[in-house]
Formats: structure tokens, C-alpha cells, sequence
């Protein structure tokens, strides 16, 4: 099980080449066990009103569409989740970072990411 972060997910959508090649071979290898967390499609709204990315579509019918595309699947933001983003290590100030390490953490998930602050969390793996 795979959970990618938002800039993997814009990545994946847009065959942008950023992605690593060890990123896209663990997508690969992880299709049908693929997840994201709903925070990433908060991320991308507030993306998209500040002007930081352009979708081809209004925010909430482009990440339902990626999401189906990709045969990926939703984690919504429980309050355990929230709870535990709060209780996290303060190494990165990114609540909707924090979010999907919290996320990981809870499903047992390695978190596609090159986020470099997210590495530095030893409660999850991070593929990149």
C-alpha cells in the first residue's frame, strides 16, 4: 500500500518527470493499492486560488478524475488522524503535510514523497 502526497499526485496526473524513477516504479508496482489522503485535495484547492497550479478543471471534479484515472482511492481525515498530526514530532510546520504522515502512520502505509522534512519522521517509510 502506497500513499502519495500531493506533489506526487499532481506529478502522477500530469506525467510530469519529476517523479523519481524509484516513485514511479513503487506506483507501479503498488496499482490497485494506490491512496491519497483528502487533505491533498484541500492542498490543491488552495493551490489552484493562489494562482500556484492551473487544472483543466475546477478543483474538485479534476481530483475525482485523477483519483478514478489512476485507480486511486480516498483516505478521508478522521479524528484520530487529526489527533495524531498534532502529537507528531515538530519537525515539519505543514499541517496538511502532517496530515498524510499521520495518515501513513495510522494505515501502515509507505508515503510517496520527496519531501525532505517528511523523510526525517521515523514513524513512516518514504519512497522516493
Amino acid at each position: 500500500m502506497l500513499l502519495l502526497d500531493t506533489c506526487s499526485l499532481l506529478w502522477l496526473a500530469s506525467d510530469d518527470d519529476a517523479l523519481s524513477v524509484k516513485a514511479k516504479k513503487a506506483i507501479m508496482d503498488n496499482a490497485g493499492a494506490l491512496f491519497v489522503s483528502s487533505i491533498s485535495a484541500f492542498e490543491i484547492a488552495i493551490k489552484t486560488r493562489n494562482g500556484k497550479i492551473l487544472l483543466p478543471l475546477p478543483t474538485g471534479e479534476w481530483f475525482t478524475e485523477a483519483l478514478d484515472f489512476h485507480g486511486i482511492r480516498e483516505i478521508p481525515i478522521t479524528g484520530l488522524i487529526a489527533a495524531l498530526s498534532v502529537q507528531l514530532p515538530h519537525v515539519h510546520d505543514d499541517p496538511c503535510d502532517r496530515m498524510i504522515i499521520a495518515t501513513a502512520q495510522i494505515h501502515a502505509m509507505k508515503i510517496c514523497t520527496c519531501d525532505r522534512l517528511i523523510k526525517k519522521y521515523k514513524q513512516v517509510e518514504v519512497v522516493w
